[in-house]
């Protein structure tokens, strides 16, 4: 199995620290994020990684040459050119994934222990397209599902918009991890240029199966803004 890890965002909340880096190379006890995300991947057998790049690029090229991938077989995904965000950047990536039965794909910048093998099984036993890792948890921005975790629609609780792509009677809020398996027919998505992978979800649950997986109680953390280091280091002793 293969995975993805966005790496490229310019991680605009962990300044100042991404003034002159980019946030994959923020250190958790000693280790640089994308060092413990490619470790947390071997750990389920996942060592064909694709890390998609922008924001100070280079370093993170050479991060990969010089530690040799960290014990995988590391690919970079050159997206210097645009900030593509989340959606665009897989999209430009699909020919890596097309002939994958199933594929991972997590943001570079959280931690977590998440039993990856149980949640790729689900995924690999439902019609899904998509299976997020969700968690009940405080966050500005929540996915709605039903009763039986169908990807329904998106809340931002700060502006009270909303984004409805089922009609159901009862919706249920759960803050996303960052963290999804899918497959590949999702690739086949009808958007271009930048985009987030949130608007791809959405778009598909009107028709298809976009399922969520609840991990709540697994430690987790996004480790997005300085403050979180130090909360990290903590967690992930």
């Amino acid at each position: 199995m293969k995975a993805m890890l966005f790496a490229a965002g310019l991680g605009t909340r962990l300044k100042p620290f991404t003034d002159k880096h980019p946030k994959a190379l923020a250190e958790v006890n000693g280790k640089t994020l994308l060092e413990h995300n490619i470790k947390y991947l071997q750990r389920f057998g996942i060592t064909n990684i694709l890390v998609n790049v922008h924001h100070f690029a280079d370093q993170i090229e050479d991060t990969i040459n010089k530690n040799k991938g960290f014990g995988s077989k590391v690919t970079v995904s050159d997206e210097r050119n645009e900030v593509l965000e989340t959606g665009g950047g897989l999209k430009k990536a699909a020919a890596h994934f097309i002939n994958e039965e199933a594929f991972v794909v997590m943001n570079v910048d959280v931690l977590t222990n998440l039993n990856l093998n149980k949640m790729i099984e689900v995924h690999k036993a439902s019609d899904a397209l998509a299976t997020l890792a969700v968690m009940k948890r405080n966050s500005s921005r929540q996915l709605l599902f039903d009763e039986h975790m169908l990807l329904c629609g998106w809340a931002n609780n700060k502006t009270g918009e909303q984004r409805i792509s089922r009609e159901v009677l009862s919706l249920t809020p759960y803050a996303f991890s960052g963290i999804q398996v899918l497959s590949p027919a999702i690739l086949d998505m009808p958007f271009s240029g930048k985009f987030s992978i949130i608007d791809v979800y959405l778009h598909f649950a009107k028709e298809q199966i976009i399922k969520g997986y609840d991990h709540t109680g697994d430690t987790f953390i996004d480790v997005g803004k300085p403050e979180s280091i130090e909360l990290a280091a903590g967690m992930f002793k």
